[in-house]
């Protein structure tokens, strides 16, 4: 992703050394957290120094901990895993923030609705592996709204606030690892 310390090279996520978590607000005294067991994705910097970000999701890899809670997220009153069984990310712009800063910026597909999606990445270092695969490491941050996606259930309060909140935060711990020249 970063211009001057990457060169034209490709990257794979992986997922072993990586997570997507989220958290929401609940009764609004407390968040339920959350993660995505299994995704995958590319990272590609061009000769001109601009990257390309792809991610695919599995929906049905959601996990609260909460088998009743997963049950319920994993239905149609959320994330209806059984007709979207993924959710994409497919960059549109990494644009330079500051010391290994970055703004990234893509289209996010989640419950069939397509909605740009800006991530806040820090860049956490590069380095050679274990191994003969060399690896670099990002934070990133992001929040969504849930009713931008269709993720439109109430439950309304007595003081009308909702059981759920709108506001989704979105963190990922992303570890890539590059692929060998072809």
């Amino acid at each position: 992703m970063p211009q001057s310390s990457v060169e034209p090279s490709s990257w794979i996520i992986d997922a072993v050394h990586s997570s997507i978590e989220f958290s929401v607000r609940r009764l609004i005294v407390s968040k339920v957290r959350g993660s995505f067991e299994s995704f995958s994705g590319t990272i590609t910097v061009g000769d001109d120094g601009a990257a390309k970000v792809t991610a695919e999701v599995d929906t049905g890899s959601l996990t609260t901990h909460n088998v009743n809670r997963d049950a319920h997220l994993r239905s149609g009153d959320f994330l209806d895993v059984e007709d979207y069984p993924t959710a994409t990310f497919v960059s549109t712009s990494v644009l330079a923030a500051g010391d290994q800063r970055y703004t990234l910026t893509g289209d996010l597909t989640l419950r069939g609705v397509t909605k740009p999606v800006t991530l806040d990445v820090t860049l956490l270092g590069r380095n050679a592996g274990m191994g003969t695969e060399e690896v670099i490491g990002f934070e990133a941050t992001a929040q969504i709204t849930r009713q931008d996606f269709g993720i439109t259930i109430d439950v309304p309060l007595e003081t009308g606030d909702k059981v759920v909140g709108d506001v989704v935060s979105l963190s990922l711990d992303i570890s890539a690892t590059r692929e060998a020249a072809r």
